[in-house]
């Protein structure tokens, strides 16, 4: 009941606005907000929840966050009716972009995801380059082409070095946190500070093609291959939701520079699906992932680079260290997409009764067009 993730939804006859998914209900936080309950919580300010995305609340800060979602966790605990006035049944609404998106950062942080590919193209004595157990590895991706769970996939055209569409297609499982407070250019965030500036998370496909990948990534990074569409969940699960779940990061095999020094206890037991067609194809953990979402922050802003409310930073592929848990179909080396398949991710938390869900990122293959 205390999962509560955030979202934008319409009725048919209602505009967007923020609400709050609790079963098969959503909870409309712009009623609540207009009926006054919460005009008593320190730095609550303007109409958040009235907007058509989230920005101006993850703006508000982490206090805020905390005192509005106790607010409604214990109305739903000791009265609940009180909030039927509030109530949409799902099955009514229409989902939006919980955020406006100005950028977009995507890591390379799964140590076997990262390890595989390098051993596939430099053979495992060379498998990562020097710099990736220094820092966390990422680039800038196309916050236009991030679209919802549920928009189809059109296979895009490239250089392999031919030009044509690409034979390669590619999912690959992420997560992804959503940026809070704004930061201020010059001014890194500190690691110790790096989570009151992340929101919250979600489910994230990076789709990508391989073969266009292969031929124009040197000597500056991921381009057309990766830009034509990112799949993301319409649901963001807040941190407070993630507590019971935390645990520690896996040993990193050399001790981080300061600023990237942080407790272990920085990453969350999420476990991660990919079904292909109906079909169950990988299981593994985001809890296997080398750099933590504070690292990946920090490293980022460490030149002074500012970041915006609602932007998304991306894990990169996520994956275990045994058979079935590889988190795209490079590493598997069988196979890619092909036009119609149906690919979905799935990601959920759950121990003693208690079950957080990120809602399923799900698209299909549309062929390329002629």
């Amino acid at each position: 009941m205390s999962t509560l993730p955030y979202g934008i939804f319409s009725t048919r006859t209602s505009p967007p606005r923020a609400g709050l998914k609790h079963g098969d209900v959503v909870i409309d936080l712009s009623g609540m907000e207009r009926a006054g309950w919460f005009s008593d919580v320190k730095g609550f300010a303007g109409e958040p929840f009235s907007q058509s995305t989230l920005n101006a609340y993850m703006e508000l800060g982490r206090p805020v966050w905390k005192e509005v979602r106790h607010i409604v966790v214990e109305s739903l605990h000791s009265n609940p009716r009180v909030l039927h006035p509030f109530f949409a049944p799902l099955a009514d609404c229409i989902l939006h972009h919980p955020a406006r998106i100005g950028d977009y950062t995507d890591f390379y942080s799964s140590y076997h995801h990262a390890f595989r590919v390098g051993s596939m193209f430099r053979g495992p004595e060379n498998a990562l380059n020097p710099n990736w157990t220094k820092l966390p590895v990422g680039y800038h991706g196309r916050s236009s082409s991030i679209r919802l769970s549920g928009t189809d996939v059109r296979r895009p055209k490239g250089q392999t070095p031919e030009f044509g569409a690409t034979k390669k297609l590619d999912f690959e499982l992420e997560m992804g946190f959503y940026i809070g407070p704004s930061s201020t250019l010059g001014t890194p965030i500190p690691i110790d500070q790096a989570e009151d500036h992340i929101f919250g998370l979600t489910l994230l496909n990076d789709w990508s093609a391989r073969d266009i990948q292969a031929f124009e990534y040197q000597p500056l990074g991921p381009f057309t291959a990766k830009n034509f569409q990112t799949s993301i969940s319409p649901w963001i699960v807040p941190l407070e939701a993630l507590e019971p779940f935390r645990c520690t990061l896996p040993p990193q095999k050399e001790k981080p520079a300061e600023y990237l020094a942080e407790p272990a206890s920085a990453s969350f037991d999420i476990s991660l699906e990919v079904w292909v067609n109906g079909q169950c194809v990988t299981q593994t953990n985001f809890n296997t992932l080398y750099w933590s979402m504070a690292q990946q922050l920090a490293h980022h802003t460490i030149s002074g680079c500012d970041v915006r409310a609602g932007d998304v930073m991306g894990s990169g592929t996520i994956s275990g260290e045994e058979p079935g848990s590889e988190g795209c179909l490079l590493e598997k080396n069988n196979g890619f997409l092909n036009d119609g398949d149906v690919v979905e991710l799935r990601a959920y938390s759950e121990k003693r009764g208690l079950r957080v869900d990120f809602g399923p990122v799900s698209g299909r293959i549309l062929p390329a067009l002629i």
